[in-house]
């Protein structure tokens, strides 16, 4: 989905910030993992609570553990272990990107979810047979 056509940073930061909730799963996209990938036909899927993921960028490379919270308006993820301590001592998720983990194992595959990876392996398949 293209937010908007125009090329100016100051117009695409504003239609990240202002776009519907039903269209921000789509900023919520992260790699899968090789076997899964070839397993289900498709390189990327939103994550959702519950999925597997290891963290690929950044100060926790390489941790992996459950996700817990997706966080629509921020567009970030919350991990299990994956904390930080406030100012008073208590401990809060420390939010990721989804752009920076990569999915090793999906939590629960509902039909929702099917839909979802079934729609974009026809939508691959045709991405190959025309690109060659």
């Amino acid at each position: 989905m293209v937010l908007t056509r125009s090329s100016q940073p100051r117009k695409q930061r504003k239609a990240l910030r202002e776009a519907p909730l039903h269209a921000r799963w789509r900023f919520l996209n992260a790699k899968l993992a090789e076997d899964l990938a070839r397993e289900y036909d498709v390189k990327r899927l939103p994550v959702r609570v519950g999925d597997t993921v290891v963290i690929m960028r950044g100060d926790w490379k390489g941790h992996e553990g459950k996700v817990v919270e997706v966080d629509l308006r921020r567009g970030r993820i919350a991990i299990e272990g994956v904390t930080i301590n406030k100012a008073d001592g208590t401990p809060v998720f420390y939010m990721v990107h989804p752009s920076k983990v990569m999915i090793k194992k999906l939590g629960e595959v509902d039909d929702v979810r099917r839909k979802i990876i079934e729609r974009r392996k026809v939508k691959e398949k045709e991405a190959q047979e025309a690109g060659g």
